[in-house]
């Protein structure tokens, strides 16, 4: 484990979260303002009593799922692989430093922790 695997995981993460955030709200933004100043626009009716307004509320949602699986897709292709290399560097590192405690001493199984109980 390194510290720049630790910034590239970021740096990924970042990639995708900062300017997805900015879309979707400046996407509801657009909703609001819409619903606010064009209520002519949002009350126009696109067929029986669905009107535009509607619509878009609807694909509020829409996109709020849409994100969501696209964020979990890219996480499982572009993150994940990442963060289980670094979490299986870590739990080598702190069962390496596990093994062996104070003055040279060896914790396995049976032993005690500092309560007093025994450990897995």
């Amino acid at each position: 484990m390194s510290d720049s695997d630790i910034e590239v995981l970021r740096r990924r993460f970042r990639r995708f979260a900062f300017p997805m955030t900015a879309a979707f709200l400046a996407w509801y933004l657009l909703y609001v303002l819409l619903s606010a100043y064009a209520r002519d626009l949002m009350g126009v009716r696109v067929f029986g009593n669905v009107n535009v307004a509607l619509l878009l509320g609807i694909g509020q949602f829409a996109s709020t799922f849409g994100i969501a699986a696209w964020y979990a897709a890219y996480a499982r292709r572009r993150l994940d692989p990442l963060a289980d290399r670094l979490r299986t560097a870590a739990d080598h590192r702190t069962a390496g430093a596990a093994d062996t405690g104070p003055a040279g001493a060896t914790s396995g199984a049976g032993a005690s922790d500092s309560a007093g109980e025994a450990t897995r």
